[in-house]
């Protein structure tokens, strides 16, 4: 009976690894994470442009614009096929973030799906990961 409690024990341990590990390499940089959000823009780990910190999709996650509605027309398009107003438009709202304001903007944009052009994700990434560092 201690044996089987033991094994029980161990197998969930193994379990609870496992997540923990698939949840790190979810979280490497560069990597697109469209699942959720996480509601605290403070406590981002800055891996990615999206926290994962909580569970990243959760299914009560509300989208927050950011006066950037006009963006919602770009919602499943890819950034190749942004016009360069279209583009423009993406860059002028980032532009006019605050750094504060970086990881819960981009956590909003990927609710709306809408793909950020490389140039501007990659800027986005760098502030995140500054913020992470000057905590």
């Amino acid at each position: 009976m201690i044996e089987l409690i033991i094994f029980i024990v161990f197998f969930v341990a193994v379990l609870i690894s496992l997540e923990l590990y698939a949840r790190k390499k979810t979280c490497e940089v560069g990597e697109n994470v469209s699942s959720s959000v996480s509601s605290v823009d403070e406590e981002c780990c800055g891996q990615h442009l999206v926290c994962e910190r909580e569970t990243l999709l959760q299914t009560n996650a509300e989208v927050e614009y950011y006066d950037d509605e006009e963006l919602d027309k770009l919602s499943g398009m890819t950034p190749d096929n942004y016009s360069n107003e279209q583009y423009q438009a993406i860059r002028d709202v980032f532009d006019s973030l605050q750094e504060k304001d970086v990881p819960g903007w981009c956590r909003s944009i990927q609710l709306r799906n809408i793909q950020l052009p490389p140039d501007i994700r990659e800027e986005a990434l760098l502030i995140v990961r500054e913020r992470r560092q000057n905590k």
